[in-house]
């Protein structure tokens, strides 16, 4: 008679990789899927999209940190004519008949290993419905499937939640998981926290937001803003070496995402974002055009991050150079380009071309780079910037650019 033992064997690297990667695919196909219709502040679809998140971080076992012991904080806040500019109260007339409150619910799940000092780790899973206010698309209503944004976030999230989870990993910190609704709407599910705290906002070490992480380029460049709001951010992110990601850098802690509202409070702040396109807030941002393998990578790179942070105890804040300051020109015409925020050679790259602008119109594509506007030489996004905003409507000007290695001249007149 023979004895046949059976071991469960551990999971190698490549097969917990593929799961990770199974898993990042399941929650961005569900949350960008068209049945939620776009995740709009205070539609169904949005509220469907919070439950399946409530759901998730109990799967992973995270603490309820919302409102009377759910993982659910709840808000309320009015819409105004502009979409960024926050009021919260009762119901308000604006001429137009009445404008009712809009309610949102921020997702909050809790990692307590019971230190003194608690980190905020946070992506918005709201998007913009069949368009909204925000939308740069110019056709019909259309679901606005947001996958990279911020599906793509949201999903990075959860799988460093579940990381984060696992008995005695990086546990010098706690670890604050929030799910923020609003941010479309003006950031609104952030600043109703920071006046709201489930904890104390003194006890916040610091906070990491990802906001669109789904589009990681060949050149493998991961921006990261917010860098001047602590002096030990640079020297760490500097030593990093993880996945062979480049870094690119802002220092302000202030920008179009949640990381602000925290910055505003003197928390020091990171963002991270794999860029802008051509998709971003119009229907075209669907989950065909996620790179999952790259998701992965800002994961492993932040979870790096975290462990360098580790053994850092509590990090210092510093005021940020402003990088919307008085010396950022104003433009009075625009060439209708998307520029590659993550491009750090010579010239300004176009990451896409703005349907219907004076761009299409004369042939740019993406992958373009201006080298010349008028009598004003492009080596970079600031003298992009200062040559445009030397035109005015009606103006006749030249437009050099490479493309392919070639150098291609455009007559153009600004509209």
């Amino acid at each position: 008679m023979s004895i046949i033992l059976l071991f469960a064997c551990k999971p190698n690297k490549e097969e917990i990789k593929q799961q990770n990667l199974a898993e990042l695919k399941a929650d961005v196909s569900f949350l960008a899927s068209d049945s939620l219709e776009g995740r709009e502040t205070g539609t169904k679809g949005e509220q469907i999209a919070a439950q399946y998140l409530v759901n998730r971080f109990k799967d992973l076992g995270l603490i309820t940190m919302g409102d009377s012991s759910s993982f659910q904080q709840v808000f309320e806040f009015i819409p105004k004519a502009n979409p960024h500019v926050m009021t919260s109260g009762d119901s308000l007339s604006m001429g137009m008949g009445t404008v009712k409150p809009v309610n949102g619910s921020n997702i909050i799940g809790f990692i307590d290993n019971k230190a003194a000092k608690t980190v905020v780790i946070g992506a918005h899973f709201d998007h913009l419905g069949m368009g909204s206010d925000n939308s740069l698309f110019t056709g019909e209503p259309a679901i606005h499937n947001g996958a990279d944004d911020n599906s793509s976030g949201v999903a990075a999230l959860l799988e460093l939640a579940q990381r984060l989870k696992k008995p005695g990993y990086h546990s010098a910190n706690n670890y604050l998981i929030i799910a923020f609704s609003g941010e479309e709407k003006g950031l609104w599910g952030s600043n109703w926290f920071c006046k709201n705290p489930t904890i104390q906002l003194e006890s916040i070490n610091y906070m990491l937001n990802l906001d669109m992480v789904g589009r990681l380029k060949a050149e493998r460049t991961l921006a990261i803003n917010g860098v001047g709001t602590s002096p030990q951010w640079m020297p760490i992110l500097e030593a990093l070496s993880v996945d062979s990601i480049n870094i690119v850098t802002t220092e302000s802690g202030v920008g179009p995402s949640d990381h602000t509202s925290f910055y505003l409070k003197d928390i020091p702040v990171l963002h991270f974002f794999t860029g802008q396109h051509e998709d971003y807030h119009k229907p075209s941002d669907d989950i065909e055009k996620i790179n999952f393998e790259g998701i992965l990578s800002v994961v492993n790179y932040i979870d790096a991050l975290i462990s360098k942070l580790n053994d850092q105890g509590e990090l210092e804040f510093s005021k940020s150079k402003d990088d919307n300051n008085s010396d950022t020109p104003r433009f009075k015409v625009t060439l209708g380009v998307v520029p590659d925020y993550l491009y750090s050679g010579n010239g300004m790259r176009i990451d896409g071309v703005s349907e219907g602008k004076l761009a299409q119109r004369l042939g740019l594509k993406s992958g373009d780079i201006v080298i010349a506007l008028g009598d004003s030489l492009v080596t970079d996004m600031m003298s992009y910037m200062h040559a445009l905003s030397a035109h005015s409507a009606g103006d006749s000007s030249l437009l050099r650019i490479e493309r392919d290695g070639s150098e291609i001249s455009f007559p153009l007149k600004f509209d």
